[in-house]
């Protein structure tokens, strides 16, 4: 618990000096969310520091990380 506080603390402090490195560390190169920031930083620092700090602090880097592989090919409805 402690090593991921410290992480998210990292980025947090890397995404305030330049916003797309903290995006970057926590979900890629080629994410959506990196491209946004990227976009922003260019368009005004500030809006490309909150994004990257709401992306770090809000959003899961993995959201359709399931560990039943065969219950995530299951159809919906039978």
């Amino acid at each position: 618990m402690c090593i991921e506080s410290c992480c998210m603390f990292v980025e947090i402090l890397i995404s305030i000096v330049v916003p797309p490195l903290g995006v970057f560390l926590r979900h890629g190169l080629c994410s959506l969310e990196f491209l946004i920031c990227l976009l922003l930083t260019f368009c005004g620092y500030v809006p490309g520091i909150i994004y990257a700090i709401y992306v770090i602090v809000a959003v899961d880097p993995e959201p359709n990380n399931c560990h039943d592989q065969e219950q995530y090919w299951q159809p919906i409805a039978r």
